[in-house]
C-alpha cells in the first residue's frame, strides 16, 4: 500500500503521521508527505519522503511573511482568532498547497491519503483525481460540535468552506474537507472528547500517537529534584509571546509553593527575567522524556501536550489562549482530569491553588489515569494503520 500524508507546516499535526507513517513502513507498505517542505525537513525525520506543496506560510515562504503572520495572529482571541485562522491561514494555504498536492498524488501514485483537517488542499486533490482519503484529526475540537452555543460563527465557517470548494471548482458543496467519509483517525478516546459528538463506525479514536521527536541537546537531568513534587510549565513553541504576564504568576506561584514544588519552565529567558534556583528554566525541553519524570503539567490546552500528559497519567492546569484551547480545556476540566484556568486574568494564588488542587486531591489523578488507559486500549499508531489498511 502507498499511503500519502498531506498537512500543513506546524508540529503539532505532524508529529502523530509520523508514528502512523512509521508503523506502516515496518508493515512493509511505502509511504510520502507533502505539504511547505522547508517546515518538514525540520518536522520529519530523515528517512521521510517529502513532496513539496505550498510555501512555509501563507502569502510567501520569507522568514519575513512568517513572523508577521505570527505577529498579527497572537495578540488574537475568540471570534477574532478565528476569522484570522480561516482567512489568512487556513484558505490561503489550501490555495497555495493544491498545485504541489496534485503533483505528488501523480508521482506517488497512492492508495489512500491521509488528509490533516487543516490541510485543505488535500481532500479537494483526492476528490478531483478519485483517491480515498482519511482525515488526521490531531485536535479533536471541531468533532464536538464547537459552534453550536454561536451558530452564526459556525455558518461563517461553512461559508469560508463552500468558497474554497467553489474556488476549485466543487460549487455543488455537500461535502465537508475537514472529514472523510470513509475513515476520521482521532488521535484522542471518548474518554476525553464525550460522547456527544455523534460518532460513526468510520470514526476511528486510536489514541495519540508518538513519533520521533527532533533531539534537545542540554537538558540539565540532574538538576530535578527528587525531594519535590515536580511540574512543567508550557505555553507551547507559538504561544509563549503572549505569556509574559502568565509567567509572572507562574513565577509568584512558585515562590508560594516553595519548598515542596519544582517547576520546570519551558519559556524564553528574555520573557522570564530572573528565577529562583528552584525553578528550572529552559527555552525548549524534551517534553516525552521529560514526561515520565513530572507529577503534573501547566499548559495552554494545546490538544498534543494535553493528550501526551494525559498518557503518563498526569493531571493538568489548564489556561487556554485561542483556537481550540478552550474546547480542550473544557474536555480536561469535564473529564475531572485537571483544573481550567482563565489565562488572562489568572494571578500566582489562583495558579497555587489550581496546582495544589490537581497535585494534592486524588480524583484529578485518578481521571487522568483513567484517560491513561483509555489511550493505552485505545492502540496509537498499531490501531491506526490497521484501520487505514482496511481502507484498501
Amino acid at each position: 500500500m502507498r499511503v500519502l500524508f498531506t498537512v500543513p507546516p506546524l508540529a503539532g499535526h505532524v508529529n502523530p503521521t509520523v508514528a502512523v507513517g512509521a508503523e506502516l513502513v515496518s508493515r512493509g507498505h511505502e509511504v510520502a508527505w507533502t505539504g511547505p517542505a522547508p517546515a518538514l525537513v525540520r518536522l520529519l525525520p530523515a528517512w521521510a519522503r517529502i513532496l513539496p506543496a505550498g510555501e512555509e506560510t501563507p502569502g510567501g515562504g520569507a522568514a519575513g511573511g512568517y513572523a508577521a503572520l505570527h505577529d498579527r495572529w497572537r495578540d488574537l482571541r475568540g471570534v477574532a482568532a478565528l476569522r484570522f485562522l480561516w482567512e489568512e491561514a487556513l484558505v490561503p494555504l489550501a490555495r497555495a498547497m493544491v498545485p504541489g498536492v496534485t503533483l505528488a498524488v501523480r508521482e506517488f501514485a497512492p492508495d489512500v491519503m491521509v488528509c490533516d483537517q487543516q490541510a485543505l488542499a488535500g481532500p479537494l486533490v483526492a476528490r478531483r483525481l478519485g483517491v480515498p482519503w482519511a482525515t488526521s484529526a490531531t485536535t479533536s475540537a471541531e468533532l464536538t460540535r464547537p459552534f453550536a452555543d454561536f451558530p452564526k460563527v459556525g455558518e461563517w465557517v461553512d461559508e469560508r468552506i463552500a468558497g474554497l470548494l467553489a474556488e476549485f471548482g466543487d460549487g455543488g458543496g455537500g461535502w465537508d474537507p475537514r472529514f472523510s467519509e470513509l475513515l476520521v483517525l482521532v488521535f484522542s478516546t471518548p474518554e476525553l472528547v464525550g460522547v456527544e459528538g455523534g460518532f460513526g463506525p468510520h470514526h476511528a479514536f486510536v489514541g495519540p500517537a508518538f513519533g520521533a521527536r527532533p533531539a534537545v541537546p542540554g537538558f540539565p537531568w540532574q538538576r530535578l529534584d527528587p525531594d519535590r513534587l515536580r511540574v512543567l510549565v508550557s505555553l507551547g513553541t507559538l504561544n509563549q509571546e503572549a505569556g509574559a504576564r502568565f509567567y509572572r504568576a507562574v513565577l509568584g506561584a512558585a515562590g508560594q509553593l516553595t519548598p515542596r514544588v519544582q517547576l520546570v519552565l519551558a519559556a524564553p529567558a528574555a520573557l522570564v527575567g530572573d528565577v529562583p534556583g528552584h525553578v528550572l528554566l529552559q527555552e525548549r525541553v524534551p517534553q516525552l522524556e521529560l514526561l515520565p519524570h513530572l507529577d503534573a503539567v501547566v499548559c495552554h490546552g494545546g490538544h498534543n501536550t494535553v493528550c501526551e500528559a494525559l498518557a503518563y497519567g498526569l493531571p493538568l492546569v489548564v489556561a487556554p489562549i485561542r483556537d481550540d484551547q478552550p474546547i480542550v480545556a473544557r474536555q480536561v476540566a469535564l473529564a475531572g482530569a485537571g483544573v481550567r484556568l482563565r489565562f488572562a486574568r489568572t494571578g500566582a494564588g489562583e495558579l497555587r491553588d489550581a496546582l495544589t488542587a490537581v497535585l494534592d486531591r486524588p480524583g484529578p489523578r485518578r481521571a487522568a489515569r483513567r484517560i491513561q488507559a483509555s489511550f493505552a486500549a485505545a492502540g496509537g499508531a498499531a490501531a491506526a494503520a490497521d484501520r487505514l489498511e482496511k481502507l484498501i
